[in-house]
C-alpha cells in the first residue's frame, strides 16, 4: 500500500521551496495552488508576500519562477498579471502519476497522519414509531461519513441513539400488560418489517384512545411509568418486547436502505440511565449547573427567551425527572471516558442546533470537552417536496420512510428494463439492479446537497438518466466496464511517453485529486463534496470518450492501451467513491 503524491503538492513543494530561497523571510509560506482554467494550476500567493515583505509582486515571482526546474514535472511556468504564476505540467508527469495511483487498491489516496477516534451518531429512530422522510438524512449522511473517515484511517464508533425511554411507554407497557397477545406472531417463521410495525402501530392507537378516554387508565399507566424508572423486572421485561419488535422494524428498513446495521451499535436513550444520577451530581458540585426553582439548570450569557430572560439547559426536572439533556451529557462522558473519543459528530437535524450548542458548552463547562476532544453537530436541513413546502403525503400526513423507498425502487426497475434488452440483463438482474438504482437515487439526491441545506425530494428527477444524479454516474461506471469488455484482448496500459489530448488531460488532472478530495469531504464533514466530484468526473469521462476513440474506430495499439488504461482508472475511482457514499455500481446497465 503506498500513497502517491498528487500532481497539485508535488508542484506546490517545488514553489515553496523556490520562494523560500528568493525570499528567506516568507520561509514555509503557502503559494496557494489553485487548478486554473489558464493553465493547469496557479499560484496566488506571490502578492501578499511581496506586500508584506515591500518587494515588488512582479519582480519576485519572476524571481521565483527562476527557481524552479522544468521538465520532468513542470512543463512550463509564466508570470501573469500583477504576479500570478500560470503552471502547466508534462503529460509524463500526469500518466506517471496516475500509474503509480493504479498499482496501489487505495488508488494511492494515503491515510490521515494522526488518525484519532470518531463516535458518529447517526440513524437514531424511536421505538414504537414508524420511520418517516425526516430519519432518512441523519441515516445516509451518517453512514456517508462513517465510509469516509475509515477510508482515511480514522477508528469510527457508530452509535443509533434510538429513543426507547420516557413517559410514553408506561402508557404502551400497561396496555399490553392488560392485552397481552397484542405483540404476538402470526407465526414462528421470520417476522417481516411491516408485521412488526403494523403491531405496534395498532398497540399504539389503542393505548392511545384508551388513555385519552378512560381516567382510571390513564392513572394505571403514569404509575406503570414511575415503575420503568424504577426498574421493575416485569415492567421491563414488557419493555424490552417492545425495543424488540422495533428492531426487527427498524432493521427491515435499514436493510432496504443496503446499511448494515450492527446490535452493539444500537445505544439508546436507556442505555446512559445509570449515569444520569451521577452527572447531575458532577454537574452540581463542579457549579457548572445550579438549582433554580427545583430543577438543575445550565445556563447561558447568550441563550434568552423572547422576554429577556435566559433560557437554561434543564438537565433535572423539579420532580425529579430527567430530559434529554441528561441523556445527551451522560452520553458524552461515556464516548470520551469509555469509548475513548477524540471526535464525535451527531447527524442531527438543525432545528436541534441550539440544544446541542448548549450541550456542548455544558459538557466543556464541566471538562469533558476540551481541545483534544470536540464534538461537532453535522445539521441537516428539510426534506421538501416539489412544492417546495415540507414533504408529507396528500393527506397532510409524515411520508413514511418505507412507502418512499419502495416507490424509488419501482421507478427505477422501470428504467433499467427499457434497457435491459440491449445490454442483456436477465428478470433477476433488473430487479437486482432496479434496488441498486432505486436506493442508490434517494441516497445521492441526499447526498449530492450540502446537508445544512433544505433540497426537494422529486423522484422525476432522481431517477433521471441525465443531470446530475447517481443513475448518470452508475451509467458511467457500466459503460465503462462494457468497453473495457468490448476491447478484448487489448488491456489497459500507461503510457507515459505519449502526447496527451486535451480531454486526457482533464480527465488525469481530475482522477489525481481524488486523495485530496478525500481528506477534504471528511475534514470538512462533508459527503456532497465526494459526490460533486464524482458527477465532475463522469462528466470529463463522457467528454473524453466523445473526442478520443478507445475501441472504435480502433486507434493505434499504445494510444488505444493508454486510453483503456485511463477508463479502467475512472471506474474505479468512480466504484470507489460511490461505495463511500453507500453507492453500488452494477456491471451492466
Amino acid at each position: 500500500m503506498a500513497s502517491v503524491p498528487s500532481l497539485a503538492s508535488s508542484v506546490n513543494q517545488r514553489v515553496a521551496d523556490a520562494l523560500a530561497s528568493a525570499l528567506p523571510e516568507a520561509g514555509g509560506a503557502d503559494p496557494l495552488l489553485r487548478r486554473s482554467d489558464r493553465a493547469d494550476f496557479q499560484a496566488n500567493g506571490i502578492l501578499a508576500l511581496a506586500k508584506k515583505a515591500k518587494a515588488n509582486p512582479r519582480e519576485l515571482a519572476t524571481t521565483v519562477v527562476e527557481g524552479i526546474p522544468t521538465g520532468d514535472l513542470i512543463q512550463e511556468i509564466e508570470v501573469s498579471g500583477p504576479g500570478f504564476l500560470n503552471i502547466t505540467i508534462t503529460d509524463k508527469a500526469i500518466i506517471e502519476t496516475l500509474a503509480a495511483r493504479a498499482l496501489d487498491d487505495r488508488l494511492g489516496v494515503p491515510l490521515a497522519a494522526n488518525p484519532g477516534t470518531t463516535v458518529i451518531d447517526y440513524a437514531q429512530p424511536n421505538v414504537a414509531k414508524e420511520m418517516h422522510v425526516g430519519h432518512l438524512r441523519s441515516a445516509v449522511i451518517g453512514a456517508a461519513m462513517v465510509e469516509i473517515l475509515e477510508f482515511t484511517g480514522e477508528k469510527v464508533v457508530r452509535r443509533h441513539h434510538i429513543g426507547d425511554w420516557g413517559t410514553q411507554f408506561g402508557m404502551l407497557i400497561q396496555y399490553l400488560l392488560e392485552h397481552p397477545h397484542e405483540l404476538d406472531h402470526k407465526s414462528d417463521e421470520e417476522v417481516s418489517g411491516e408485521e412488526a410495525m403494523s403491531n405496534l402501530n395498532r398497540l399504539y392507537k389503542a393505548s392511545r384512545g384508551l388513555f385519552d378516554s378512560d381516567e382510571e387508565f390513564k392513572t394505571r399507566a403514569r404509575a406503570r411509568v414511575v415503575d420503568l424508572q424504577a426498574g421493575d423486572p416485569e415492567t421491563l421485561a414488557l419493555w424490552q418486547r417492545f425495543v424488540d419488535e422495533s428492531k426487527i422494524y427498524f432493521y427491515s428498513v435499514f436493510n432496504k436502505l443496503d446499511m448494515d446495521i450492527q446490535d452493539p451499535d444500537v445505544v439508546g436513550e436507556s442505555g446512559y440511565n445509570d449515569m444520569l444520577v451521577e452527572t447531575c451530581k458532577l454537574l452540581e458540585e463542579s457549579g457548572v449547573a445550579v438549582r433554580s426553582n427545583g430543577a438543575l439548570c445550565v445556563f447561558f450569557d447568550d441563550v434568552k427567551g423572547p422576554d429577556g430572560n435566559p433560557t437554561p439547559l434543564i438537565v433535572q426536572k423539579s420532580d425529579g425527572g430527567f430530559g434529554y439533556a441528561a441523556t445527551d451529557l451522560s452520553a458524552i462522558r461515556d464516548r470520551v471516558a469509555n469509548l475513548g473519543a477524540t471526535e464525535l459528530i451527531y447527524v442531527v437535524d438543525a432545528r436541534q442546533s441550539l440544544h446541542f450548542k448548549m450541550v456542548f458548552e455544558t459538557a466543556r463547562r464541566a471538562g469533558w470537552l476540551n481541545d483534544e476532544v470536540k464534538a461537532v453537530q453535522l445539521a441537516f436541513g428539510t426534506v421538501l417536496g416539489k412544492d417546495g413546502k415540507p414533504f408529507k403525503t396528500r393527506e397532510g400526513e409524515t411520508v413514511r420512510l418505507v412507502d418512499l423507498l419502495d416507490e424509488a425502487v419501482e421507478r427505477a426497475t422501470a428504467v433499467v428494463r427499457e434497457k435491459a434488452e440491449k445490454v442483456g440483463l436477465t428478470e433477476a438482474e433488473i430487479v437486482e439492479n432496479g434496488q441498486y438504482v432505486g436506493i442508490g437515487a434517494v441516497k445521492y439526491a441526499d447526498l449530492s446537497t450540502s446537508a445544512a441545506r433544505d433540497y426537494k425530494f422529486d423522484l422525476d428527477q432522481m431517477v433521471s438518466l441525465n443531470g446530475d444524479t447517481s443513475v448518470y454516474l452508475q451509467y458511467a461506471y457500466a459503460r465503462i466496464k462494457s468497453i473495457l469488455r468490448r476491447a478484448g484482448d487489448r488491456k489497459p496500459v500507461a503510457h507515459p511517453e505519449l502526447e496527451l489530448a486535451p480531454a486526457e488531460r482533464a480527465l488525469g488532472l481530475h482522477l489525481d485529486q481524488f486523495g485530496e478530495l478525500i481528506a477534504e469531504a471528511a475534514a470538512e464533514h462533508a459527503p456532497h463534496k465526494v459526490a460533486a466530484y464524482l458527477y465532475q468526473l463522469s462528466s470529463l469521462f463522457t467528454t473524453f470518450y466523445t473526442e478520443c476513440p478507445v475501441v472504435k474506430p480502433e486507434p493505434e495499439l499504445v494510444v488505444g492501451e493508454n486510453r483503456l488504461f485511463l477508463c479502467d482508472l475512472t471506474a474505479r475511482t468512480l466504484t470507489k467513491g460511490m461505495s463511500l457514499l453507500g453507492i453500488r455500481t452494477p456491471e451492466k446497465l
